[in-house]
């Protein structure tokens, strides 16, 4: 009999958490460091790797993906290396998606190809705004035009690009959104990121906007006004919203992604990584070390973890829904009543369903335009006890 896992396949994530600078909105785990031994960092992320492929072998993998911080600062080598690891480690699927996080301020052309012959397939690249005033406030050390001839260059390099943008900035307006956002629909390939900006506490935003000093920050009107106009011009440009803050061409979702909101199981190599691990029919929670020394020194001793746990079987459930109802495609809910051992309360479900918020259709309960907008509160309406 399958695993619950399968249904959404199998990924590996690698962190690497240094950045040039640290953004005052970014609540990642990324660290300014001065000097970096890349040579330790690679011969541990392999002894980590050999680790989880011990608990997983046999399983084939989807999808790699290089996050951070800002992997483009990683040597090509080591990237290479760690690909060449992987591929003797697992089977992987014939047309394995291996994407790369990369900053428009730590690219040239030379280092994409290296990425490119090394066996990085894809890159994501992390843009965030294309007007030079809202990309210095937001802390970012690139200009709009290296920003577009990084774009460019990652284009001509690879066959799938995407790049984030973030909107529901300081001062901006509907109009200005609007241009911003047809301006990188005529730049993109085949997929975008799209998100609101949030203030997160712990991060200089938060501090600035707890002293009252982040001004600008739009109504919660203007700012649903911004994400529907989102959905609209993005449809209109054949970039179909797959997930709350994604938007495709057809074919050209985020794979990697996708074992997330399906909820598939994933291993997650470096400082802070998560994952999700079915080890003999039981569902794992796994967290690595957050500080990079710490992790780097607990791995080279032999293992990177600081935490692991069962996951209940209403717990999957739970995660299944909050994942995958973030996507378009919705969640099967014969899935969720094998997870739960019990269906959804159907009052709950018929009150949402009869107010627009959300459809079933051939027993999948998916998240309607209307709804998406709201996602959290009727998360909380479907999951209350």
């Amino acid at each position: 009999m399958a695993e619950d896992w399968q249904n959404g396949g199998f990924g590996l994530y690698i962190h690497w958490p240094f950045c040039q600078a640290k953004c005052p909105y970014c609540d990642f785990n990324s660290h300014v460091s001065r000097e970096i031994d890349q040579f330790r960092w690679l011969r541990t992320y392999l002894s980590e790797l050999d680790r989880v492929a011990a608990e997983t072998s046999g399983r084939v993998l989807n999808t790699i993906f290089f996050g951070g911080g800002t992997p483009s600062m990683m040597d090509p080598e080591v990237v290479a290396t760690i690909l060449e690891r992987v591929r003797k480690l697992w089977p992987t699927s014939n047309d394995m998606e291996i994407t790369l996080e990369a900053n428009p301020g730590s690219v040239d052309a030379a280092r994409f190809v290296a990425f490119r012959d090394g066996g990085v397939n894809r890159i994501s690249m992390g843009i965030q705004a294309l007007n030079d005033r809202d990309l210095q406030r937001l802390g970012r050390i690139h200009s709009v035009d290296e920003a577009k001839q990084a774009f460019e260059i990652a284009r001509k390099t690879f066959d799938r690009v995407s790049f984030d943008l973030i909107y529901a900035r300081q001062d901006q307006t509907l109009d200005d959104w609007q241009s911003e956002l047809r301006e990188a629909l005529s730049m993109a390939i085949d997929h975008l990121s799209l998100y609101q900006l949030t203030v997160e506490q712990g991060t200089a935003f938060g501090d600035r906007y707890n002293r009252g000093k982040l001004r600008g920050l739009p109504e919660d009107d203007l700012a649903a006004d911004m994400y529907e106009v989102t959905q609209n011009i993005c449809a209109e440009a054949g970039m179909l919203p797959y997930e709350v803050s994604n938007y495709a061409a057809m074919g050209s979702e985020s794979r990697h992604n996708q074992i997330y909101w399906r909820y598939g199981d994933y291993a997650g190599i470096g400082p802070g990584a998560h994952a999700r691990v079915t080890l003999n029919g039981q569902r794992h929670a796994i967290e690595n070390w957050r500080n990079p020394t710490k992790w780097l020194e607990a791995a080279e001793t032999g293992n990177g973890e600081n935490l692991r746990e069962a996951v209940s079987q209403e717990g999957q459930a739970t995660e299944l829904l909050l994942m995958g109802l973030r996507l378009n495609e919705g969640v099967d809910l014969a899935r969720y009543e094998a997870l739960a051992g019990k269906p959804l309360e159907g009052a709950r479900v018929e009150t949402l369903r009869d107010i627009g918020m959300i459809e079933i259709e051939k027993s999948r309960l998916r998240v309607l335009p209307q709804g998406r907008m709201v996602l959290n509160s009727v998360l909380s309406e479907l999951l209350v006890d």
